[in-house]
């Protein structure tokens, strides 16, 4: 079992890192944990070959993911930074957007929780796996109509704060956000949004979402991409913090692309790097 960071569209390094783990489709198991288009050169190479491996490769929704399934539907125009509409003018557009909304949000595999951001602190493994399925469910929906209206209104900020009472948009756009936006939260786990940097730099009354005290997944190590400025350019190695493991190391940024193998019987983990293309560690 691998779990790798964030692709974003870098299809040559997820090439090496397969070849460099030695990948069999009939042995191994790949879990991605979202991100895995946009910023990138090749996305629609990297949907493709994910789409390939078929039940070898488990992968979750990003906000990028989310974002390219909201241009595809219309309710919103790309952006002058992202690079993965050239999917929708495929000749298997529809075939990888169906593939696409039919993914995770969360996932629990030998006993680690896999998400994309991260896990509001009054949220149990439980009670995060059955909030994403609320996003899954409407996610798969065979009616046009409510996929569309659902992508155009996860959109915005608010609700910040989770409640068990909330309903309808409100209530799934506080899930979208929690499992694919999530850095900074206050300790009753008001969520914010507007900081981006590392995590010595929370903003006034905030910390990491895993540094929040008595979280309800402390027991429960769980994987995350999405903060690539917890390692960056800096070099810094992944490692656990808090029963947590941040494997997003910013290969889009010209970093390196990380995954982490997960030893049998609990026997920890390896992780395993391959470097960026040399024209994304130029443009970085």
């Amino acid at each position: 079992m691998y779990m790798i960071g964030d692709l974003q569209g870098c299809h040559g390094p997820f090439q090496r890192l397969l070849q460099t783990i030695n990948f069999s489709p009939s042995r191994d198991t790949l879990f991605l944990l979202g991100d895995l288009v946009n910023r990138g050169p090749d996305s629609l190479a990297v949907l493709r070959s994910l789409v390939n491996m078929g039940d070898a490769a488990h992968c979750l929704l990003g906000n990028h993911d989310l974002h390219l399934l909201a241009i595809w539907r219309g309710v919103r125009m790309p952006g002058d930074k992202d690079t993965a509409q050239h999917i929708l003018q495929a000749p298997d557009a529809a075939d990888l957007m169906d593939w696409l909304r039919h993914r995770q949000m969360a996932i629990l595999q030998q006993g680690w929780l896999m998400v994309h951001a991260g896990v509001l602190p009054q949220w149990s493994a439980a009670q995060t796996l059955a909030l994403a399925a609320e996003v899954e469910q409407v996610l798969r929906t065979p009616d046009a109509h409510t996929l569309t209206g659902f992508l155009e209104a996860m959109y915005g900020n608010q609700p910040a704060q989770w409640h068990s009472t909330l309903q309808g948009y409100d209530r799934l756009r506080v899930i979208v956000n929690a499992l694919t936006r999530l850095r900074f939260c206050q300790a009753d786990g008001t969520m914010e949004f507007a900081s981006k940097e590392g995590a010595g730099h929370a903003p006034p009354d905030c910390m990491p979402w895993f540094k929040v005290p008595a979280r309800a997944t402390a027991c429960t190590p769980v994987a995350f991409g999405h903060w690539s400025t917890l390692h960056g350019m800096s070099g810094k190695t992944p490692e656990m913090v808090h029963n947590t493991l941040a494997l997003d190391t910013g290969c889009v940024w010209g970093g390196c692309l990380t995954a982490a193998r997960i030893m049998p019987a609990g026997e920890g983990f390896e992780l395993i790097t391959v470097p960026c293309d040399a024209e994304q560690n130029a443009l970085a």
